[in-house]
C-alpha cells in the first residue's frame, strides 16, 4: 500500500457501473463518461462494467498500466455502498495487480450519500429530472430506488429521500423495484390514502432499464402524476463524479496494483 497523494489532472478516471443486459444502461454509462470528459478536458475518462458489458474494470486498469500510467482514480457508479462497492470493486482492483506494470488505484466513495452527507449536486440532478417530467404542482414525492437487502444501504436511500423532501417541502417516501418493500405503486397509494392529491416519483437510478420500466408502470397504475427519468448524463451527475475524483484522497482507499 502506497501513501495516498493528490490526484494529478492527467490521472485517468475509470467509471465502474453495475452493468445490465439492457443496452440502454451501457449507453447511459458511456454518455456519462463523455459528459465527465467534456467537463474535464485533458483527462482520460473510461467506462467499465462489473457484469454483462465489456470491458470490466480489471481489463481497463491493466490497459492503463500497460500504456504507462502510474496512477488512476476509480469512481463507482453506485448510489449505495452495498455489496458491489464492498466486494466486487476491490476484487476487480486486486485482480489487476496479478500481472503487468504497477498502478496505484484510488477508489472513491460511491455517488450516493457519503459519510451521511447528501451531495448538493446529486440533489440538484434529481430535481432536474423531476422538473423535466413536468409534474406541475405536487404535494408528495416517492423516491424510487433499485433495491437492496443491505440495511445500511437502505438507510442511505432514506437520507436521500429526506433531503429531497426537504428540498421541495413535501413528504417523500422511499420505494424499491426489488429486494425490499414497498414497491413504488404501494408507496404512491399510501401517500394518496394519507391525503396527498398529486404524487410525483423521483427516479434514484443512474440508467434506464427493466427496474425503471417497472417503476413507471407501477407508479402510473397507482395514480402518480409524473415519473422522472434516470440521472444518466445529467450535468450535475458529471459534476458529482468530478467532486469524487477531486475529493481529499487522504480518507479514501489507495491500492497499489
Amino acid at each position: 500500500m502506497r501513501p495516498a497523494r493528490l490526484t494529478s489532472s492527467a490521472d485517468p478516471v475509470v467509471l465502474v457501473a453495475h452493468g445490465s443486459r439492457d443496452p440502454r444502461a451501457a449507453e447511459a454509462t458511456r454518455a456519462l463518461a463523455r459528459a465527465v470528459s467534456a467537463a474535464r478536458p485533458g483527462t482520460r475518462v473510461q467506462a467499465s462494467w462489473l457484469d454483462h458489458t465489456a470491458p470490466g474494470p480489471t481489463d481497463v486498469l491493466r490497459a492503463l498500466a500497460g500504456a504507462g500510467h502510474r496512477r488512476a482514480v476509480l469512481v463507482p457508479l453506485l448510489l449505495t455502498a452495498a455489496y458491489h462497492h464492498r466486494v466486487d470493486i476491490p476484487a476487480a482492483v486486486a485482480a489487476a495487480a496479478q500481472d503487468g506494470p504497477p498502478l496505484t488505484v484510488r477508489v472513491t466513495d460511491v455517488l450516493g450519500p457519503a459519510n451521511g452527507t447528501v451531495d448538493a449536486a446529486l440533489l440538484a440532478g434529481l430535481g432536474r429530472r423531476l422538473a423535466e417530467a413536468r409534474p406541475g404542482r405536487f404535494d408528495a414525492l416517492v423516491l424510487a430506488a433499485a433495491g437492496t437487502r443491505d440495511a445500511r444501504a437502505r438507510g442511505s436511500v432514506g437520507r436521500m429521500a429526506d433531503a429531497l423532501g426537504a428540498e421541495f417541502d413535501v413528504p417523500c417516501r422511499v420505494s424499491y423495484a426489488s429486494a425490499a418493500p414497498p414497491a413504488t405503486g404501494v408507496a404512491v397509494s399510501r401517500l394518496r390514502a394519507a391525503g396527498a392529491r398529486r404524487v410525483a416519483v423521483a427516479a434514484y437510478f443512474l440508467a434506464p432499464g427493466l427496474f425503471h420500466d417497472a417503476v413507471q408502470r407501477s407508479a402510473r397504475a397507482a395514480g402518480a402524476v409524473a415519473v422522472a427519468a434516470p440521472l444518466t448524463d445529467a450535468a450535475e451527475l458529471a459534476e458529482l463524479v468530478l467532486r469524487r475524483v477531486d475529493c481529499d484522497p487522504g480518507r479514501l482507499a489507495d491500492e497499489s496494483v
